[in-house]
């Protein structure tokens, strides 16, 4: 039997691309119909592809992208019947010695960026007439691009992730799981930070906290960042080798009532890496940690496109 390829072009939108405006929501089954839940989700497995398809004809330059997922418990009820992807695990959260990472409930995961905010509303609106009869909302953030691309804390955010040309072997599932072959598993994250503490930081110490520097964003040399600095704690390696993922720092904000902080999204071939990653952090205290709260997390798989047609046509139940 041949080898599968990686194919990008059959993968949903797990690349970096924060885009202009962004919408996050997790919704939950309400599971009071299990075979009306599974009729809706094959309609919406279907007509979000051609809602999709709608919005880039009407608004072309407004560089819509999307992806949707599911839990490993929204799986089990929606595609008893199915085979499941080999990771596809709840997150329990991690701890570490000082903090800890919480998990949280969500089924369904939207991720929808573009350009312009009314493409994200019309996308997400439309999305939920399919979606509303047998979910709830458990979790909506509306994110944006900061200035130069910066993540809300001032830094440029996502330089050491691969180029978009180079990335599919490490967001894309491979030959390892052929029925599930580029998918994705991604892993949602909203954290809120303390920024009048971060704020009265001066530059060299948030430098040091990041490790890098906040203008250039040339990365300081080890000896003078912090030891549990961000670019630290959060780079993790097996057997010597760089494990490399999509990530994407994301703000929202309500300045008004000082609610400000980052959604965190992470795209990766493994949901081990991802895993590990988080495990690293809290072990080794990131010093993000030391002025945010952890508000959710949870770990979805990102079918591929012609999964999401099998979906559609009820081919997994």
């Amino acid at each position: 039997m041949a080898e599968k390829k990686i194919s990008p072009d059959k993968s949903q939108d797990v690349w970096k691309d924060t885009g202009e405006n962004v919408e996050f929501a997790t919704l939950e089954l309400t599971r009071k119909d299990q075979k009306a839940a599974q009729e809706g989700i094959q309609d919406f497995a279907d007509r979000s592809q051609s809602i999709i398809r709608s919005m880039r004809i009407r608004e072309p330059e407004a560089n819509l992208r999307v992806a949707i997922g599911f839990s490993s418990k929204a799986w089990d009820y929606l595609f008893p019947k199915a085979n499941k992807p080999k990771e596809l695990i709840d997150f329990e959260g991690v701890k570490g010695p000082k903090y800890s990472m919480p998990s949280s409930e969500g089924d369904i995961f939207l991720h929808i960026r573009a350009n312009t905010e009314a493409v994200v509303y019309e996308v997400t609106t439309q999305f939920m007439l399919f979606l509303r009869d047998f979910t709830k909302v458990v979790n909506e953030t509306h994110g944006f691009r900061y200035l130069e691309g910066r993540a809300i804390i001032g830094f440029i955010d996502g330089t050491e992730v691969p180029q978009v040309e180079d990335i599919a072997p490490y967001a894309l599932i491979g030959d390892e799981d052929p029925e599930f072959i580029n998918g994705s598993y991604a892993f949602a994250q909203k954290w809120h930070h303390d920024m009048d503490y971060w704020n009265k930081l001066n530059t060299t110490t948030q430098d040091k906290a990041i490790g890098r520097e906040k203008f250039s964003d040339l990365e300081l040399p080890d000896e003078e960042k912090f030891k549990n600095a961000h670019n630290v704690t959060s780079n993790t390696s097996v057997n010597g080798v760089e494990q490399k993922i999509v990530r994407m720092n994301v703000p929202y904000s309500d300045p008004a009532n000082n609610d400000t902080g980052t959604y965190f999204i992470a795209y990766s071939r493994y949901w081990h890496v991802i895993q590990g990653m988080l495990q690293q952090m809290v072990d080794q205290n990131d010093f993000l940690l030391t002025f945010s709260t952890l508000l959710t997390g949870q770990t979805f798989f990102i079918p591929s496109r012609p999964l999401l047609g099998k979906i559609a046509d009820g081919d997994l139940n």
